[in-house]
């Protein structure tokens, strides 16, 4: 009997202490790890987000870019990073699927490793055809594709990027000989379809719109599964081509080491939902052509499975691996 009373007190004493970590978290600055260099996508959202959820924590959010090996060493870092959640990872789908696709062996497991916080947004990207392309819908685009195979190129961020995947994923169902051809990162890519060096590419809607307005580019379709709020107008790859469950977007969002406390994890949970319900947040993101979410960490969860699952296909369709 006195030993089930010593065990009762002794549960309740560590539920207590739970409650008051977390009551008591955060009482320093947070570190967020970007795993790219300052002012791409992943940085901008997450300083965009950070100013609110400064606010709501009470706390300085410090942005750490620790760009290089394709995200690999920021998302080592943080997945050995004590799991007490001071050291959070922007994680992008780059990273949390299609790495462990492309890649035999990583320092990390996205599922061994991480708590899923919660996802911050997508950003859908369009497809986009050079003026000169005798194509003004993907309907013909896929015609012209059909009767000159091998002789139309495309431009993506790099092996194994999301413009990568999306083609892919469009090319390999409808049997298209488009080729591939890749450049260091989307920057260099909107460039060379500029220039006319290919003839497609998938890009960020903010990259592209000025060039859209001028004529020197034309709009095709978008790789997620709801229209865009900044270009309506403009059809999904799904719509237009029946493929099911057509969605390739970057999708980032904020986890923590593995084993940091789940009252910590649903805190800073809310934190991100809150930011991400924000009026500015939402009118700054969705000027760069941003998809708000902030969702659960359940949710999050399941959406990284299944974006595993995702690019796992897609990286086999495309017959790319880095080593």
């Amino acid at each position: 009997m006195a030993r089930k009373w010593l065990l009762s007190v002794l549960v309740g004493t560590l539920a207590c202490a739970g409650i008051a970590g977390a009551q008591s978290f955060p009482t320093r600055p947070i570190r967020a790890v970007v795993p790219y260099a300052a002012g791409g996508l992943p940085d901008t959202m997450t300083r965009i987000a950070s100013q609110r959820m400064i606010e709501i924590l009470g706390q300085q959010i410090v942005v750490d870019n620790r760009p290089g090996a394709g995200g690999i060493s920021g998302c080592e870092l943080v997945a050995n990073a004590a799991p007490d959640g001071y050291t959070l990872l922007i994680a992008d789908v780059a990273q949390t699927a299609i790495n462990p696709a492309l890649f035999a062996k990583l320092p990390y497991d996205t599922l061994r490793d991480f708590a899923p916080v919660s996802l911050m947004g997508t950003s859908g990207q369009f497809l986009v055809a050079h003026a000169t392309v005798p194509a003004n819908t993907l309907k013909e685009l896929i015609a012209l594709a059909r009767s000159k195979p091998g002789q139309l190129r495309y431009g993506s961020g790099g092996i194994g990027s999301v413009h990568h995947l999306s083609m892919e994923a469009l090319k390999t169902p409808l049997k298209l000989d488009i080729v591939h051809i890749p450049y260091k990162g989307a920057g260099q890519a909107v460039p060379a379809l500029l220039a006319g060096e290919v003839s497609l590419l998938f890009a960020a809607l903010p990259s592209i719109a000025p060039h859209v307005k001028a004529g020197r580019l034309k709009l095709l379709g978008v790789n997620t599964l709801k229209r865009n709020a900044q270009a309506p107008d403009v059809p999904t790859i799904g719509e237009l081509t029946g493929i099911k469950d057509y969605d390739y977007p970057p999708a980032i969002g904020v986890m923590a080491p593995a084993k940091t406390p789940k009252a910590v994890i649903n805190q800073l949970a809310a934190a991100v939902q809150k930011a991400m319900r924000h009026p500015d947040t939402v009118a700054r993101y969705t000027t760069l052509g941003i998809d708000p979410v902030g969702n659960t960490p359940e949710q999050y969860l399941a959406q990284t499975r299944a974006d595993i699952t995702k690019y796992a296909r897609a990286v086999k369709a495309s017959g790319v691996k880095v080593d």
